[in-house]
């Protein structure tokens, strides 16, 4: 059975769902549902939404909506598909091998690339 990830779209969606998951890494990946990359990348997110779904939330954000783009500046989200992570609200830095600690830029190569860096903030 596969997952279907929900969409934001809106800056409230987002500022809810920061501050509403507790306990959990939340997972934003911000792009668009055009964009090759992206598709890879959520390919890749919704086989892993069964398997992370006890410690993670998985939600995607569309890059295009006019409400986004204050979190697009913020994060600054220049290339997609972008990945932020956030544990109890607070925004989680990362080093994944590149300047930009804030997110992680690109698509993740298989699912447990994924899963693995999802765990590392769990521990």
């Amino acid at each position: 059975m596969s997952y279907v990830l929900r969409t934001l779209r809106k800056k409230r969606e987002v500022d809810t769902i920061i501050r509403d998951t507790i306990d959990k890494v939340l997972v934003l990946r911000f792009g668009r549902s055009s964009d090759p990359v992206c598709l890879h990348l959520d390919d890749a997110l919704c086989k892993s939404a069964r398997e992370v779904s006890k410690f993670a939330n998985v939600v995607l954000v569309d890059i295009d909506s006019d409400e986004i783009q204050v979190y697009a500046s913020y994060f600054d989200i220049t290339f997609i598909p972008s990945t932020v992570f956030f544990f109890n609200a607070h925004h989680m830095k990362m080093d994944s091998g590149t300047a930009d600690h804030t997110k992680w830029v690109g698509a993740f190569h298989k699912k447990q690339d994924f899963i693995d860096v999802v765990e590392i903030y769990v521990c």
